[in-house]
């Protein structure tokens, strides 16, 4: 029973802090660009919102610090969760007052300070999750706070849009500002890590994840497979909205309505699936049977291609692809979360999430080359095929990796 009660307690946590998490991150993206449409702000200037996220993918370079300084209350972890949720209220109070007429770059300098509290507090979330879930806890873990941060970003970039409609963007703006509030509520109230000891110097920090890391046999080739196993789903859905909106001519509406219901449904009920799921297979069933589950859902657009616009089979194909997508991730976090060391558990998810998102971040450029030499049709079948790149490594690792351990190590 008291088991059952601590473990009831971490996951609750997780659970709340996955909607922490996920909040800010339409804030500074979707919504942002929202604000400025309506402010009737240049196309130019919308565009360079964009650049806002840099901070997500860099967040490693400051990593160490969360893993090496800590705060003078409530502990390394959940003290720089508490930091960064009271700078990001504060933040998006600040951000409510100012207007995109007129106050259009300072508006850019706060919300790229948002977008750096709200990576840094992912990296204390991360670490925090990894450092108070047992391994077996982790695949259901992985779903609740997928669930959740699913679901913030559906009230800060779908719903915050219907609250400025009747409201204004200050109120919204301001409401979400006090949503950051009660999070920093939950990581007071959260249930604390073991106390880790730091090394003596920062430097020593840096240098001991990194060699912690490369100290593990096959590294290169674990590396390797956190790269390559969702690069056919990043390279299938890098030109989507171009593929539904130019090439089938889907109205932004029915588009939108699939991605923003049916696409997050999906989604969570593919998160929760697969982490109830990993409570009874082993990691590695897991990530291979979801892994081909992913590959094969790209047929469903190759179909699509070839078919036309059909409404009905466009919303069937985004379930089906996001279902699958949920289903893999889930595993696919906990594997992450498997390889981190415990002292240094902020720095090291960091960087592996940081590798696992180079696909993301390269893949139009190679998904539009393709679609121009080959096809609509086409494209899809091959981001089947180059799926099999990461099973092919993950069956390599089969024997050397011990997938259900508290870490991914020999």
């Amino acid at each position: 029973m008291l088991k059952t009660t601590a473990q009831n307690s971490r996951l609750f946590a997780v659970l709340l802090l996955g909607f922490s998490s996920g909040l800010p991150l339409a804030l500074t993206g979707s919504t942002l660009q929202a604000w400025f449409s309506t402010a009737n702000v240049s196309l130019v200037t919308i565009g360079a919102l964009s650049l806002i996220g840099i901070p997500y993918t860099w967040k490693f370079l400051w990593a160490p610090l969360l893993d090496y300084f800590v705060p003078p209350m409530l502990g390394l972890r959940r003290g720089w969760m508490l930091i960064m949720q009271l700078g990001l209220c504060v933040s998006l109070f600040f951000l409510s007052f100012l207007h995109p007429e007129k106050q259009t770059l300072l508006i850019g300098y706060v919300a790229l300070f948002i977008a750096f509290l709200s990576a840094s507090q992912d990296m204390a979330i991360d670490a925090y999750r990894t450092d108070i879930l047992l391994p077996e806890e982790r695949g259901l873990g992985s779903a609740v706070y997928i669930f959740s941060y699913r679901m913030a970003m559906l009230v800060s970039g779908g719903f915050a849009l219907i609250l400025a409609e009747q409201i204004g963007w200050q109120l919204t703006f301001e409401i979400m500002a006090v949503l950051m509030a009660l999070m920093a509520i939950v990581s007071f109230c959260a249930p604390d890590v073991a106390y880790h000891k730091k090394p003596a110097t920062l430097y020593k920090i840096m240098g001991e994840s990194f060699k912690d890391l490369l100290k593990r046999q096959k590294i290169i080739w674990i590396l390797l497979f956190i790269l390559f196993y969702k690069i056919g789903d990043a390279l299938a859905l890098s030109l989507m909205t171009n593929f539904l909106l130019h090439t089938l001519e889907f109205s932004l509406t029915q588009v939108g309505f699939a991605y923003k219901t049916v696409g997050l449904l999906a989604t969570i009920l593919g998160a929760l699936c697969g982490g109830l799921l990993l409570v009874r297979m082993s990691l590695f069933n897991a990530l291979l049977w979801f892994g081909l589950l992913q590959a094969f859902s790209n047929i469903c657009f190759m179909f699509l291609a070839l078919v036309g616009k059909n409404y009905l089979l466009m919303a069937a194909s985004i379930f089906i692809e996001s279902f699958c997508s949920g289903l893999s991730t889930a595993a696919f976090v906990a594997f992450l979360m498997s390889l981190c060391h415990h002292e240094y558990t902020a720095t090291q998810f960091a960087l592996l999430s940081a590798v696992a998102s180079v696909g993301r971040v390269f893949s139009g450029p190679i998904a539009s080359a393709m679609v121009l030499q080959i096809g609509w049709s086409h494209f899809f079948a091959a981001t089947v095929v180059l799926s099999f790149p990461g099973i092919i490594l993950l069956m390599s690792l089969r024997r050397r990796i011990y997938f259900n351990n508290a870490e991914a190590t020999v």
